[in-house]
């Protein structure tokens, strides 16, 4: 048996004989079978596998303990996997990663009581828990210079894609500007590389490569090698909002259903009229090769949404330059506005985001067969339904709970007006078109079905 022992590193080096109490209080508890499974996924960093079992299959006799020492707790693996170890020693950004595991899934998974459906409920009180865990992580520091780009993308895109993803990201660095993503592989590693060198190349020591995940996809987006900072947050709407809320701007890169359902998410928030002063760059942006993805999301925001939710942003076809200059211009239109508001530059907290947009939607055949997929509701709520219906498609393709769903019960139907499921089947046949649903190379077989 293989053993190696962690010593604790960061905020949770240094733990009240109260707070390691409370941590062993939980080892024995559902929650500390979430923090396994992350810390299994977290030290598979890397391998090429968006398939929970898959990737968890070879690693039976892997386990993971916590040793109480006087200052804190120190962790123990148990057989853990070889790939995160050179030359016997594990790797440092691994072992700071699973610390931040602890820190998110073990203390503020306890302090907020996710798994046993008491953790906040209420609007302001989520928004508060977000900026505690992101406090918590240290991530607000050095979020005042105003310079957060936020990339969202698939993680299973093509070569072409993958390398536009770089330049796009070269040209933020250069600009000085610090990318946060999902954390995985494809469209948000390559930002992340890209800006990486730009940050060498202008000798910027404050380069941040910032992950934020949530323990139902992890296993399928692990971190990458560049991110040093990594968040986890307890579910799908929790990450969505510490996304929104700490970015200065966003990035939208190609993708597949989970890009549409954060695309719509963000509409949504942005279409409420409290927050139609507020300056949110947002860019659209892939080579020329995926016009077509583009123009497919944008007719369909177009068709269901309307004008006001195109106008919200912009989409640029292979110009990695001219995507940094909109973002450099429009950090500083977001920088006044905060000013003006007295906001904070580090957390968006004038951003009304709405409960239902907060509270979290676990996807299962009878809720998703009742979604209200009608048009004769407002826009907002088009956009909430229609981002709850490809929750639902990415947890039936990647998440282990959903794939278990789908592998008992068959695919999810999704039901509504004849006009909007037809576009809605349009869209999801060109993603499928694309092989923008699973990794390449691999046959999609559909988790849903479209009821006209």
């Amino acid at each position: 048996m293989n053993k190696v022992q962690l010593n604790p590193v960061g905020w949770i080096s240094q733990l009240s004989q109260v707070e390691v109490s409370k941590l062993q209080d939980i080892t024995n508890s559902e929650l500390f079978g979430v923090f396994k499974r992350c810390c299994l996924a977290v030290l598979n960093s890397g391998v090429d596998e968006d398939d929970a079992e898959l990737l968890f299959a070879p690693f039976d006799n892997f386990d993971i303990r916590l040793i109480r020492r006087e200052r804190g707790v120190k962790i123990e693996l148990i057989n853990p996997p070889e790939v995160a170890f050179v030359d016997g020693q594990l790797m440092r950004g691994v072992h700071e990663h699973i610390f931040a595991v602890l820190r998110d899934i073990l203390f503020m998974g306890n302090k907020y009581a996710f798994v046993n459906q008491k953790a906040p409920s209420e609007s302001a009180a989520i928004t508060d828990m977000v900026f505690d865990m992101l406090r918590h992580a240290q991530a607000l520091e050095g979020n005042d210079d105003v310079n957060t780009i936020v990339c969202w993308g698939g993680h299973s895109i093509k070569q072409h894609e993958y390398k536009y993803t770089k330049e796009v990201g070269y040209q933020l660095g250069l600009r000085e500007m610090n990318i946060c993503t999902g954390c995985g592989p494809g469209a948000m590693k390559g930002p992340m590389k890209g800006a990486a060198i730009g940050h060498a190349k202008q000798r910027y020591k404050k380069g941040r490569y910032i992950g934020i995940s949530e323990p139902s996809i992890i296993a399928a987006e692990p971190p990458n090698a560049i991110v040093n900072e990594l968040i986890i947050m307890p579910d799908i709407e929790k990450r969505l909002e510490a996304f929104v809320r700490f970015a200065h701007g966003i990035v939208i890169f190609p993708g597949g259903v989970g890009t549409a359902e954060e695309l719509l998410y963000l509409l949504g928030i942005l279409m409420n009229e409290r927050n139609a002063m507020h300056p949110f760059p947002v860019v659209l942006t892939g080579p020329e090769e995926s016009r077509p993805y583009f123009e497919a999301i944008d007719e369909f925001v177009g068709a269901t949404l309307g004008k006001e939710a195109r106008d919200k942003y912009q989409v640029v076809i292979d110009d990695p330059q001219e995507v940094a200059r909109i973002l450099k211009t429009g950090l500083a239109k977001v920088e006044n506005f905060r000013r003006a508001m007295g906001d904070s530059f580090s957390f968006n907290w004038s951003l009304r985001i709405d409960e239902a947009f907060q509270t979290p939607f676990e996807p299962t055949h009878e809720k998703m067969a009742a979604l209200a997929l009608h048009n004769e509701q407002p826009v907002g709520d088009i956009a909430m339904t229609l981002r709850k219906a490809f929750s639902g498609i990415v947890a039936g393709n990647v998440k282990a709970e959903g794939v278990a769903q789908i592998k008992e019960k068959g695919p999810f139907r999704l039901n509504g007006d004849p006009e909007l499921m037809t576009r809605i089947d349009n869209l999801l046949r060109s993603f499928v078109q694309q092989q923008r649903m699973k990794l390449p190379g691999s046959e999609y077989i559909p988790c849903y079905v479209i009821e006209k």
